[in-house]
């Protein structure tokens, strides 16, 4: 069959390796392979040693059924992309989804003022408007992932002893941020429902933080929605500092 299709995102894993270098989509136990090849095209999915059910069906699954699961906050198509996958694009994800958010903000801003002075010093700051509202964006998120830390940390201290398990956790999060993408059509559409379609795109995105945070650590579903909270207090608090320095945010 084709690869592209047997590896789900295009991502084709090494048919053997290290003990725990791969998940169950189902119970999130450890595995060795998501496959055997037979050679001469014959692959066959591995099952899982504790739960007896295949360890990652979405190996034969086309991206875009993939992508669906995803949206849908399917625990198992986030195990199969967090665990079983080689993405490396939470970075470049983070910054453009950041910079849709700061285009939207820069854009309500600009609808506020009134002024059509087309003077360089006026264009000038519109720009760092911009940039502004960017940096502020980037601390917001910043303090909502360090609240979330700090929670999990707090309620769980055994699940975040390693290094790599906070790297895990962050990528996971930043991943998890792909709903703010949303906000391009969002751009797109009438401003009149710009409101109700960042009040859907921000519930949208904390589900999917949550679940996030549960599939990386193996939580049940309440312990994240507490890290969540506290992470939203912390940002919150952020915005309140910059509303009394008098900036629009």
């Amino acid at each position: 069959g084709d690869v592209e299709a047997l590896t789900g995102l295009g991502v084709l894993p090494c048919p053997m390796a290290a003990l725990g270098a791969y998940r169950c989509i189902e119970c999130n136990g450890e595995a060795t392979e998501l496959y055997r090849d037979y050679q001469r095209g014959v692959l066959r999915i591995s099952i899982c040693k504790s739960c007896q059910k295949p360890v990652d069906k979405y190996i034969e699954y086309d991206p875009v059924i993939i992508l669906i699961n995803a949206v849908l906050c399917k625990a198992q198509a986030y195990r199969h992309i967090l665990f079983n996958t080689k993405i490396n694009i939470h970075g470049k994800l983070c910054i453009f989804c950041l910079l849709c958010e700061a285009y939207l903000r820069w854009l309500q801003l600009q609808d506020s003022s009134q002024n059509t002075d087309p003077d360089d010093l006026i264009r000038y700051a519109k720009e760092w408007d911009f940039y502004r509202m960017f940096g502020i964006a980037s601390l917001e998120q910043t303090s909502f992932f360090i609240g979330i830390f700090i929670a999990l940390w707090w309620m769980t201290p055994e699940m975040l002893k390693r290094k790599s398990d906070f790297i895990l956790l962050l990528k996971a999060l930043l991943l998890s941020t792909y709903g703010k993408l949303l906000l391009i059509p969002a751009v797109i559409w009438e401003h009149d429902y710009t409101p109700l379609c960042l009040a859907f795109i921000k519930v949208f995105v904390l589900i999917s933080n949550s679940q996030a945070i549960r599939v990386t650590l193996n939580l049940n579903r309440i312990l994240p929605w507490f890290a969540i909270f506290f992470g939203l207090i912390l940002e919150n608090g952020v915005v309140c500092f910059f509303q009394k320095m008098g900036w629009d945010v």
